[in-house]
């Protein structure tokens, strides 16, 4: 009894009286509304008078709670103003935003994969802002196919009878097992089958699918053997997976597509290769790790071979069935086809990118992902130096910068095993740690990410282009002037 007398004390003291004084003082919703809305900065009232509401609960709760916030300062009022007025000028800003990939990670999977050439994206604007000839026949005045604007396109480059383009690769392997296999067996390796991006399984898309796996060999080894056993009355299909986002190396054994196709063939069964990342081009010529490439996947006899078209394509999110006429006949009769269909814009993107593929020297030149992964190593040392300087000329004492050699990655799960040679920037700010720095630069207005080497933040140059050079350098100076 005494004790809560005590606490009763406590609430009527003098402390607790202030603290109450200090929360009647607190402005009305009104009031921070009608200012805002005053000050023309073309807010929508809806977005202001949720930002009002929160920064004074915000300000309540940190009150009540006896906290202090660096906003949160005297006077009362003007305090609360501000933040409600920085809310609602954050919520109105777009989620999706455009970053600076300081990384090095060519396909970085988080900051959006592929960019696409500046062709592309124009077109992209045109058939955006405008009707188009989606599903319209000009020649023949009548409904068409939204597939046959890159169908063509895709059979010229790759030497494929047919092709389907549909909204992503786990899309593409989804409806391929689903209208070829569904209900019967499918053979593959144990040792590829792989999880793709967002975790998703090899396994999990077939069960998904409706057809049955049906694993063979080991992890680390597998023979024909191994498909030859497992064939039965109830196997509709060979499948073999690229393991292009892992690498087994050692004590191993596979067997090629150009077997599985022979034995395919014996048994009349549909052999299908998913490719993952996907490559139209060989960049083994320009000093990469050699990966099979579309058109000798198609070559080796498999009637369908399924690909990204945001990875090492360079174009944008979409999955791409090509291979024979009869099993695309059927995969495009397939009711899920139409679920999975891409739309107009990434029709339009796709299309304008494989047309650049038609000139060796052009494509390498003005697909970023090409030119980026082949840039070479001088190049990307003059872009550091240029960084550098611009650094040097801001004339602060704290801070400072440094050429390194570095290494950058494909990503999109390629190449997992290939270092690429890079030159990178290495940045530090007297009295910050290279966390805060990172930090600091992924929350200015626009975002610069880079990564954290030997304990120093590290721009890889592979990665920023020419006109990105000045925007890096004032991210640089103002997480430097930052109190």
């Amino acid at each position: 009894m005494p004790e809560k007398n005590t606490k009763q004390k406590r609430q009527s003291g003098p402390e607790n009286a202030g603290r109450i004084k200090d929360l009647r003082s607190l402005p009305k919703v009104d009031r921070i509304l009608d200012s805002i809305m005053q000050n023309r900065d073309n807010l929508p009232r809806s977005v202001v008078l949720r930002a009002a509401r929160s920064a004074i609960e915000e300000a309540r709760r940190l009150m009540v709670a006896g906290e202090d916030a660096p906003w949160l300062q005297p006077p009362l009022e003007d305090a609360v103003l501000a933040r409600a007025r920085s809310l609602a000028l954050e919520d109105m800003r777009d989620n999706l935003r455009r970053v600076i990939n300081g990384t090095g990670v060519v396909v970085h999977t988080n900051l959006g994969r592929s960019l696409l050439p500046p062709v592309v994206c124009e077109h992209m604007t045109d058939i955006a802002g405008h009707y188009s000839n989606l599903e319209f026949d000009l020649e023949a005045g009548k409904r068409g196919s939204r597939f046959s604007v890159v169908e063509d396109l895709l059979c010229e480059l790759t030497g494929a009878e047919a092709a389907l383009v549909v909204n992503n690769n786990a899309g593409a392997v989804f409806l391929s097992l689903m209208a070829l296999a569904k209900g019967r067996e499918v053979i593959v390796s144990r040792g590829e089958l792989v999880e793709i991006g967002g975790s998703f399984r090899i396994p999990d898309v077939m069960s998904a699918s409706g057809a049955i796996l049906r694993e063979v060999g080991a992890t680390n080894r597998t023979h024909m053997r191994d498909y030859q056993q497992a064939i039965g009355e109830e196997t509709a299909m060979l499948l073999k997976a690229h393991t292009s986002n892992f690498a087994v190396v050692g004590f191993t054994a596979s067997v090629s597509l150009e077997e599985i196709v022979e034995l395919g063939t014996e048994h009349n069964l549909i052999v299908m290769e998913d490719l993952g990342s996907g490559s139209l081009v060989d960049l083994s010529q320009y000093g990469l790790t050699k990966e099979p490439t579309v058109d000798e996947s198609v070559g080796a006899g498999a009637d369908v071979v399924t690909f990204s078209g945001d990875k090492m394509l360079g174009g944008p999110q979409a999955g791409i069935i090509v291979g024979k006429a009869h099993a695309l006949d059927r995969i495009k009769k397939h009711p899920v086809a139409r679920a999975l269909r891409i739309d107009k814009l990434t029709l339009a993107a796709l299309e304008t990118t494989l047309r650049l593929y038609r000139d060796p020297i052009k494509r390498m030149e003005t697909i970023p992902t090409l030119r980026m992964l082949t840039l070479d190593l001088e190049s990307i040392k003059k872009k550091a130096r240029r960084l550098q300087a611009r650094i040097n000329k801001l004339g602060l004492d704290s801070l400072s910068s440094k050429v390194k050699s570095t290494a950058s990655k494909v990503g999109g799960g390629a190449l997992p095993l290939q270092d690429l040679p890079s030159f990178g920037v290495a940045v530090s700010i007297a009295g910050r740690t290279a966390n805060s720095v990172e930090k600091a630069m992924r929350g200015l207005d626009l975002p610069v990410i880079g990564r954290i080497e030997d304990d120093v933040f590290m721009l890889d140059m592979r990665t920023i282009a020419e006109d990105e050079i000045p925007l890096a350098a004032h991210a640089i100076e103002q997480v430097a002037r930052q109190q």
